[in-house]
């Protein structure tokens, strides 16, 4: 079948960031500066190049946006509604992405007039961004329970208290403080480092660091993370 008679269109890339304030989960967003919606608050994207493939070119709007390499990130799903977007024919292929807000460069905010909001204070979206934010959001609380993801969006180091907020931003509930902290200890994936936070108490908190290498140690062996 050739290929010369078959219409042409854009395809794309549309990535959501999400980052924890300590307290919020956070989307990172932009106000686009060119029409259509020019001054419309839209998701982090861009178009695939000729030389790249759709993961090569998420990660280059993510390095282009965030100013890091070391991100992780996962396909969501392509949308491809005609009409999705009114100047073009535009496919988007969709991806989410985890990042610790505390590493993200606070000039590039500046740069790219992007801005930080509450997933429960999201603004109107460009376009069918909003329900590419809530497939993702779908996504991150069923990867959240069975993946150890939401350690992506922490510091290197943090409290069982601070890991329990992270998770309570994700799911949107409140969980109970001591059986949270039974659970998470009787993986043994945290290694309790011999140093406190004291900024919320006068005892302290114990600082605690994610442990990788046996969390695929055990993996490989059978183990189910759920939390």
């Amino acid at each position: 079948m050739p290929y010369t008679d078959k219409e042409k269109f854009h395809l794309a890339v549309d990535c959501v960031i999400f980052g924890f304030d300590g307290e919020h989960l956070n989307l990172l967003l932009y106000k686009r500066d060119f029409e259509p919606e020019k001054g419309g608050w839209s998701l982090m994207g861009g178009f695939l190049q000729k030389e790249e493939t759709l993961d090569d070119a998420a990660y280059r709007v993510l390095a282009r946006i965030t100013g890091m390499r070391d991100i992780y990130m996962e396909q969501l799903s392509a949308f491809s509604e005609i009409d999705r977007d009114p100047a073009a024919r535009v496919v988007s292929m969709a991806y989410y992405s985890l990042i610790n807000i505390q590493d993200y460069r606070e000039d590039l905010l500046k740069k790219h007039g992007a801005q930080w909001f509450s997933i429960n204070e999201i603004p109107n979206l460009v376009f069918d961004h909003s329900e590419i934010v809530d497939k993702a959001l779908r996504r991150l609380k069923r990867r959240a329970k069975y993946q150890p993801i939401g350690f992506e969006l922490l510091p290197e180091t943090f409290t069982i208290t601070q890991l329990r907020l992270l998770y309570e931003a994700i799911y949107q509930e409140k969980l109970e403080p001591a059986n949270f902290r039974r659970k998470i200890i009787s993986m043994n994936l945290l290694d309790r480092l011999p140093i406190k936070d004291m900024s919320n108490s006068k005892k302290g908190a114990y600082l605690y660091a994610f442990n990788k290498e046996r969390y695929e140690e055990y993996e490989a062996n059978g183990f189910s993370f759920e939390l």
